[in-house]
């Protein structure tokens, strides 16, 4: 696998991958935003599905699971600017600005910019300073990210209300929760937490709720997902074991036939 990350800050990084894909389910600390250079990535929440190429330009919240998976594609490697947009960076732009819409926005879903002008222009701006040798400066990083949040904020009106949400995650529906987001292959101690609930209380909320362990339940509901992918949707093997939260395809087709009695490709 080769698979660089550059900084030239911790905010601001170039990602390399240049192997068949790369997936990884994660939950950011952090809203990320993201110039697509080249490749593609599939991005898996659990209502929706995106799929970006070399030009899109995207923002993906915070405190949200998803799966993602990097391809390269047509020769190149899969390519990405990346500016984390920190919840301190955040506090300090909206500390002298005056928001008009001040409801919060919990929602989850990726606010895609194509290929906007005046995004692009801020990110590719960056691609010189990968090659600085030396620290890049802070106030020219603070400068960049400023610029980036000034112009998400002129080209869409709403973006205040994913931005300006500081909170963490605070105790919601467990039973919600789970069968919303059961395919992303996270610990269980990130599932408590973003339930919010220690291990422990995670733990027994869920033998309360489901009457069995977070791991039975897990793999049952993965498998019954991959089953319809396959008999209905008539997807392949290979697709469907990353996108419902296995890791490995031989383990996902163990755990399949001792399920169903038969092998995946059977019903593919």
């Amino acid at each position: 696998m080769d698979f660089q990350i550059q900084y030239i800050t911790p905010d601001i990084k170039l990602s390399t991958y240049d192997d068949k894909l790369f997936k990884t389910e994660t939950v950011f600390e952090f809203h990320m935003l993201v110039w697509f250079i080249s490749g593609e990535t599939k991005i898996i929440q659990a209502d929706k599905t995106y799929v970006f190429k070399a030009g899109d330009i995207f923002l993906i919240p915070r405190n949200h699971l998803a799966t993602i998976i990097n391809y390269p594609k047509d020769g190149l490697p899969h390519k990405a600017v990346v500016m984390h947009l920190t919840t301190e960076r955040l506090k300090q732009f909206y500390a002298s600005v005056e928001v008009k819409h001040k409801a919060f926005s919990r929602e989850s879903k990726i606010h895609s910019f194509q290929s906007h002008p005046l995004l692009k222009s801020c990110l590719v701006s960056l691609i010189p300073y990968f090659e600085m040798e030396g620290p890049f400066p802070e106030n020219i990083a603070i400068l960049k990210i400023t610029e980036a949040i000034s112009i998400l904020r002129e080209i869409d009106p709403d973006i205040d209300a994913v931005l300006t949400d500081f909170e963490e995650p605070g105790k919601i529906d467990l039973a919600g929760f789970m069968e919303r987001n059961y395919m992303f292959n996270m610990s269980l101690e990130r599932f408590g937490y973003l339930t919010g609930r220690s291990l422990s209380t995670f733990n027994r909320d869920f033998r309360r709720i489901f009457q069995t362990t977070p791991q039975r339940w897990l793999t049952q509901k993965r498998l019954e997902l991959a089953y319809y992918h396959l008999k209905e949707k008539q997807k392949r093997p290979s697709d469907v074991f990353l996108e419902v939260g296995f890791e490995d395809f031989s383990h996902f087709s163990h755990a399949f036939k001792k399920q169903f009695g038969l092998v995946p490709s059977a019903l593919s």
